[in-house]
């Protein structure tokens, strides 16, 4: 039972840091993407619904070419 509090503790804090990532990465997104197109849209929706992984995946791969194009 003692060995269940510290997973338990574990999980907790990684689903609040997962949580706290997911919405820097849309509140990045809706902030700094251009309105051109529906970029934008896409975006926002993949975050959205793929949580976390989304999150990962939109800074790993688009904001690092968005930083490049347009310098924010």
């Amino acid at each position: 039972m003692m060995l269940m509090l510290p997973v338990f503790f574990m999980f907790f804090v990684f689903a609040i840091l997962g949580t706290i990532f997911w919405i820097w990465m849309i509140v990045d997104c809706a902030c700094n993407e251009k309105s051109e197109g529906n970029d934008k849209l896409i975006w926002i929706l993949i975050i959205l619904l793929t949580h976390w992984i989304g999150a990962l995946i939109y800074l790993l791969v688009r904001r690092p070419k968005r930083k490049q194009e347009l310098g924010k």
